[in-house]
């Protein structure tokens, strides 16, 4: 995992990354960063929950399907957030793609943190 520094008192922990981006947690202001589509942006996990929401609900299938002349792109709006993502389909695999590791690793930190306790235990 790599260490970043934003600021000379905030330090976040690479959580996952991918050649499109990465997510970063910042234990100190309890929240995440996304670093991708060119911008870094920072969420709480109420909203990084609603991101994967929104983008797991695309139906990218269809849209690659899809033989009307309507644009091959997807403005991504969360609620109760300040960001918002214009993304090309390619963005948005990438960006699921980044956000499904996330989530694995996470939960894969949690199965580590729940057996290490029973052990202990």
């Amino acid at each position: 995992m790599q260490n970043l520094t934003i600021q000379s008192s905030v330090d976040f922990v690479e959580v996952f990354s991918t050649k499109a981006g990465a997510i970063y947690q910042s234990d100190q202001e309890n929240c995440w960063y996304i670093d991708f589509a060119g911008k870094l942006a920072r969420f709480d996990y109420r909203n990084i929950l609603k991101l994967k929401k929104a983008v797991y609900q695309i139906d990218i299938e269809d849209l690659l399907l899809n033989n009307t002349k309507s644009p091959d792109v997807e403005i991504l709006f969360i609620c109760a957030c300040d960001h918002c993502y214009v993304l090309s389909l390619i963005e948005i695999i990438a960006l699921k793609e980044l956000l499904q590791g996330t989530f694995v690793m996470l939960e894969l930190n949690h199965i580590i943190y729940d057996r290490l306790h029973r052990i202990i235990s």
